[in-house]
């Protein structure tokens, strides 16, 4: 089959409350996300009967470490099919970055491998394997700004509203040359000091109240548990974030960092 390139949006989290530890070792988080647009390119090229990935950036794993690879044998557990496919992922989401490009060249992967089969998965058995990929996965499949729940499986497109309060708002992306590990991250929230955890009801009433308001500014929703951390292990981050404030520009970590954003006006 003829190779089909296919956009891999990155993703920032403009609300991201971690509300506690779970027992399987995940945490629940309340979160809201949103796609750019901008990522990386997944070139699919089906064919054979086993799966291969290679990348343009040497730091990217190539075995079964790889999410598309884990994604890619998820969806022949799922589905039964037997058919094979090279992946080429071209980078331009640093990994290590909280920008979830690992994620989201894993979803293109698994909605690709879905059409050349024919289809056999509907979009809750996709969500399914999504998360069985990663925690980031599911919200990939909207192609929206979602709220996640739970450790990230529970996914809801945002109402019309607040979506279009998000659509179009231009975004500058900055990352520092060092990555930061998301288990490191959550590892160090857990250990943190009394406090580190949003509760779950203040963290919804945070949401509630910004979509409840048709006049709130996205500024108002901004929020990141994971800045606390980050910041504490590499103080240029806040530094950095506290100068563009003083500058007038609204900015924040997404996800486990180490990328930033700061929201622009036109």
């Amino acid at each position: 089959m003829t190779p089909s390139a296919l956009q891999a949006p990155a993703k920032i989290n403009l609300l991201l409350a971690v509300t506690g530890r779970r027992p399987d070792g995940f945490h629940d988080i309340v979160s809201v996300a949103a796609p750019l647009a901008w990522g990386d390119t997944l070139c699919v090229e089906v064919g054979g009967s086993s799966f291969s990935v290679a990348s343009d950036d040497p730091s990217v794993p190539t075995d079964g470490t790889n999410l598309v690879m884990r994604a890619a044998a998820a969806f022949a557990e799922a589905s039964g099919w037997r058919g094979g496919a090279r992946f080429s992922i071209t980078k331009r989401i640093p990994p290590g970055s909280g920008l979830g490009g690992a994620s989201s060249d894993a979803v293109c992967a698994l909605l690709a491998l879905n059409d050349a089969a024919g289809r056999p998965l509907d979009d809750g058995a996709l969500a399914l394997v999504a998360s069985r990929v990663g925690s980031d996965c599911p919200l990939f499949l909207a192609g929206a700004p979602v709220v996640m729940r739970g450790r990230g499986e529970r996914v809801e497109r945002l109402p019309a509203d607040a979506y279009r309060r998000m659509r179009g708002v231009r975004v500058l992306l900055f990352k520092p040359a060092f990555p930061i590990p998301t288990p490191w991250a959550y590892a160090m929230l857990a250990a943190g000091a009394p406090g580190a955890y949003v509760p779950a009801a203040e963290a919804e009433a945070r949401l509630s109240a910004w979509m409840g308001r048709p006049r709130a500014q996205l500024r108002d929703l901004l929020f990141n548990s994971m800045e606390r951390p980050a910041f504490a292990k590499y103080p240029a981050l806040p530094v950095l974030l506290g100068m563009l404030g003083r500058l007038g520009f609204e900015a924040r970590m997404s996800g486990s960092g180490s990328a930033c954003y700061a929201l622009l006006e036109e």
